[in-house]
Protein backbone atom coordinates (compact mmCIF):
# COMPACT_ATOMS: atom_id res chain seq x y z
CA UNK A 1 0.00 0.00 0.00
CA UNK A 2 1.13 3.60 -0.92
CA UNK A 3 1.10 6.52 1.31
CA UNK A 4 0.41 9.76 -0.18
CA UNK A 5 0.76 13.02 1.66
CA UNK A 6 -0.05 16.79 0.50
CA UNK A 7 0.42 19.31 2.74
CA UNK A 8 -1.22 22.48 1.27
CA UNK A 9 -0.35 24.39 5.25
CA UNK A 10 1.34 23.84 8.05
CA UNK A 11 1.66 26.90 10.20
CA UNK A 12 0.80 28.85 12.84
CA UNK A 13 -1.44 32.23 12.82
CA UNK A 14 1.60 34.30 11.43
CA UNK A 15 4.16 31.80 10.57
CA UNK A 16 4.00 29.02 7.49
CA UNK A 17 6.47 26.20 8.19
CA UNK A 18 5.61 24.20 5.46
CA UNK A 19 3.36 24.52 1.76
CA UNK A 20 2.79 22.75 -0.84
CA UNK A 21 4.39 19.42 -0.22
CA UNK A 22 3.38 16.56 -1.51
CA UNK A 23 5.20 12.87 -2.06
CA UNK A 24 4.62 9.44 -2.27
CA UNK A 25 5.65 6.39 -0.77
CA UNK A 26 5.28 3.04 -2.50
CA UNK A 27 5.33 0.16 0.36
CA UNK A 28 8.17 -1.39 1.53
CA UNK A 29 10.20 2.30 0.48
CA UNK A 30 11.24 4.06 3.00
CA UNK A 31 11.39 8.35 2.50
CA UNK A 32 13.96 10.18 3.94
CA UNK A 33 12.89 13.66 5.28
CA UNK A 34 15.87 15.84 6.13
CA UNK A 35 16.03 19.59 6.62
CA UNK A 36 17.71 22.02 9.24
CA UNK A 37 16.25 22.35 13.16
CA UNK A 38 12.93 24.27 12.76
CA UNK A 39 11.91 23.38 9.98
CA UNK A 40 8.95 21.47 10.31
CA UNK A 41 10.52 18.01 9.98
CA UNK A 42 8.64 16.55 13.29
CA UNK A 43 5.76 18.50 12.38
CA UNK A 44 4.84 16.71 8.98
CA UNK A 45 5.24 13.40 10.85
CA UNK A 46 2.69 14.78 13.57
CA UNK A 47 0.43 15.47 10.56
CA UNK A 48 0.40 12.17 8.82
CA UNK A 49 -0.24 10.88 12.57
CA UNK A 50 -2.78 12.84 13.25
CA UNK A 51 -1.14 13.76 16.61
CA UNK A 52 -1.03 18.40 15.67
CA UNK A 53 -3.39 18.65 18.45
CA UNK A 54 -1.57 20.46 21.26
CA UNK A 55 1.77 20.77 18.95
CA UNK A 56 3.41 24.51 18.47
CA UNK A 57 5.44 26.52 16.95
CA UNK A 58 6.66 28.51 19.65
CA UNK A 59 3.82 29.37 21.71
CA UNK A 60 1.20 29.20 18.88
CA UNK A 61 -0.92 26.08 17.84
CA UNK A 62 -0.45 24.57 14.28
CA UNK A 63 -2.79 24.58 11.71
CA UNK A 64 -2.39 21.94 9.09
CA UNK A 65 -4.54 22.00 5.58
CA UNK A 66 -3.90 19.07 3.53
CA UNK A 67 -4.75 15.57 3.01
CA UNK A 68 -3.05 11.36 3.89
CA UNK A 69 -4.56 8.83 2.60
CA UNK A 70 -2.59 5.54 3.07
CA UNK A 71 -3.91 2.81 -0.03
CA UNK A 72 -5.94 4.87 -1.35
CA UNK A 73 -8.38 5.61 1.95
CA UNK A 74 -8.13 9.14 3.19
CA UNK A 75 -7.08 9.00 6.86
CA UNK A 76 -7.38 12.72 7.22
CA UNK A 77 -10.42 12.83 9.03
CA UNK A 78 -9.58 10.01 11.59
CA UNK A 79 -8.14 10.11 14.77
CA UNK A 80 -4.94 8.85 15.28
CA UNK A 81 -5.93 5.78 16.75
CA UNK A 82 -7.78 4.60 13.95
CA UNK A 83 -5.05 5.69 11.24
CA UNK A 84 -3.07 2.20 11.65
CA UNK A 85 0.37 4.46 11.49
CA UNK A 86 3.01 3.47 14.08
CA UNK A 87 5.67 5.57 15.19
CA UNK A 88 9.57 4.94 16.19
CA UNK A 89 11.19 7.84 18.32
CA UNK A 90 15.08 8.02 18.92
CA UNK A 91 14.10 7.27 22.80
CA UNK A 92 13.03 3.64 22.57
CA UNK A 93 10.12 4.33 25.08
CA UNK A 94 9.81 0.60 26.35
CA UNK A 95 7.36 0.14 29.49
CA UNK A 96 10.18 -0.18 32.66
CA UNK A 97 7.53 -2.39 34.50
CA UNK A 98 7.02 -5.02 31.84
CA UNK A 99 9.87 -7.45 30.61
CA UNK A 100 10.89 -7.85 27.22
CA UNK A 101 8.34 -10.07 26.03
CA UNK A 102 5.68 -7.82 28.01
CA UNK A 103 6.54 -5.17 26.38
CA UNK A 104 6.28 -7.12 22.69
CA UNK A 105 2.94 -8.86 24.04
CA UNK A 106 1.54 -5.01 24.52
CA UNK A 107 1.39 -4.64 20.63
CA UNK A 108 -0.03 -7.32 19.55
CA UNK A 109 -3.40 -7.44 18.51
CA UNK A 110 -6.29 -9.26 20.32
CA UNK A 111 -6.48 -13.08 19.56
CA UNK A 112 -5.72 -16.41 20.70
CA UNK A 113 -3.13 -16.62 23.77
CA UNK A 114 -0.75 -19.11 21.78
CA UNK A 115 -0.81 -17.12 18.49
CA UNK A 116 -0.07 -13.68 20.51
CA UNK A 117 3.05 -15.81 22.38
CA UNK A 118 4.16 -17.18 18.72
CA UNK A 119 3.97 -13.72 17.69
CA UNK A 120 6.57 -12.37 20.39
CA UNK A 121 8.41 -15.59 19.71
CA UNK A 122 9.42 -14.57 16.52
CA UNK A 123 9.90 -11.24 16.62
CA UNK A 124 12.13 -11.77 19.64
CA UNK A 125 14.11 -14.72 17.14
CA UNK A 126 13.76 -12.15 14.16
CA UNK A 127 15.74 -9.25 16.51
CA UNK A 128 18.72 -11.67 17.76
CA UNK A 129 17.21 -11.83 21.40
CA UNK A 130 15.76 -15.56 21.14
CA UNK A 131 15.69 -16.32 25.03
CA UNK A 132 15.61 -12.25 25.72
CA UNK A 133 11.72 -12.78 26.87
CA UNK A 134 12.03 -12.72 30.50
CA UNK A 135 14.52 -9.67 30.71
CA UNK A 136 14.32 -6.52 32.17
CA UNK A 137 14.54 -3.77 29.50
CA UNK A 138 16.82 -2.48 32.10
CA UNK A 139 19.64 -4.76 31.57
CA UNK A 140 19.38 -4.49 27.68
CA UNK A 141 22.19 -2.64 25.45
CA UNK A 142 21.42 0.41 23.60
CA UNK A 143 21.26 -1.68 20.39
CA UNK A 144 18.84 -4.62 22.03
CA UNK A 145 16.61 -2.16 23.03
CA UNK A 146 15.93 -0.40 19.93
CA UNK A 147 15.58 -3.36 18.53
CA UNK A 148 13.30 -4.83 21.09
CA UNK A 149 11.46 -0.90 20.07
CA UNK A 150 11.29 -1.80 16.39
CA UNK A 151 9.80 -5.45 16.98
CA UNK A 152 6.82 -3.36 18.85
CA UNK A 153 6.25 -1.32 16.45
CA UNK A 154 5.83 -3.54 13.66
CA UNK A 155 4.28 -6.21 16.13
CA UNK A 156 1.07 -3.54 16.18
CA UNK A 157 0.85 -4.51 12.26
CA UNK A 158 1.11 -0.50 10.97
CA UNK A 159 0.17 0.00 7.78
CA UNK A 160 2.53 2.82 7.49
CA UNK A 161 5.90 3.76 9.94
CA UNK A 162 7.17 6.96 10.86
CA UNK A 163 10.19 6.92 12.41
CA UNK A 164 11.42 10.45 14.29
CA UNK A 165 15.49 9.95 14.17
CA UNK A 166 15.44 6.74 16.01
CA UNK A 167 19.37 6.35 15.18
CA UNK A 168 20.48 9.13 16.95
CA UNK A 169 21.07 8.11 19.62
CA UNK A 170 23.44 5.00 18.87
CA UNK A 171 27.02 4.56 18.78
CA UNK A 172 28.67 4.66 14.99
CA UNK A 173 29.12 0.90 14.88
CA UNK A 174 25.54 0.28 16.52
CA UNK A 175 23.95 2.67 14.60
CA UNK A 176 25.20 1.38 11.00
CA UNK A 177 23.14 -2.19 12.31
CA UNK A 178 20.25 -0.76 13.38
CA UNK A 179 20.04 1.03 10.31
CA UNK A 180 20.51 -1.77 8.46
CA UNK A 181 18.36 -4.11 10.81
CA UNK A 182 14.98 -1.59 10.55
CA UNK A 183 15.72 -1.07 6.95
CA UNK A 184 15.85 -4.68 6.02
CA UNK A 185 12.69 -5.26 8.04
CA UNK A 186 10.20 -2.67 6.62
CA UNK A 187 11.58 -3.69 2.95
CA UNK A 188 10.49 -7.19 4.11
CA UNK A 189 7.20 -6.45 5.52
CA UNK A 190 5.85 -3.77 2.52
CA UNK A 191 5.55 -1.39 5.09
CA UNK A 192 5.73 2.40 3.67
CA UNK A 193 7.63 4.79 5.99
CA UNK A 194 9.14 8.50 6.71
CA UNK A 195 12.08 8.76 8.42
CA UNK A 196 13.12 12.25 9.84
CA UNK A 197 16.62 12.64 10.13
CA UNK A 198 20.06 15.05 9.95
CA UNK A 199 22.58 12.25 8.64
CA UNK A 200 22.68 11.54 4.74
CA UNK A 201 24.11 8.33 6.09
CA UNK A 202 20.40 7.49 6.93
CA UNK A 203 19.06 7.92 3.44
CA UNK A 204 17.87 4.45 2.34
CA UNK A 205 16.92 5.61 -1.45
CA UNK A 206 18.07 8.55 -2.65
CA UNK A 207 15.12 9.08 -5.36
CA UNK A 208 13.23 8.79 -1.90
CA UNK A 209 14.41 12.64 -0.39
CA UNK A 210 12.56 15.38 0.55
CA UNK A 211 14.32 18.56 1.82
CA UNK A 212 12.54 21.21 3.71
CA UNK A 213 13.73 24.70 4.07
CA UNK A 214 15.25 24.56 0.44
CA UNK A 215 13.20 26.08 -2.57
CA UNK A 216 12.74 24.56 -5.54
Amino acid sequence: MTLSVHIRHLATRDHTLVQDLRFDVPPGHILTLMGASGSGKSSVLAAIAGTLHGVTEGSEALRFEGTVTLDGRDLTPLPTAQRGIGLLFQDDLLFAHMTVAENLLFAVPAGPKRERLAAVAQALDEAGLAGFGARDPATLSGGQRARVALMRALLARPRALLLDEPFSKLDAALRDQFRAFVFDHLRDSGVPAVLVTHDAADVADPSLVVELGRAG
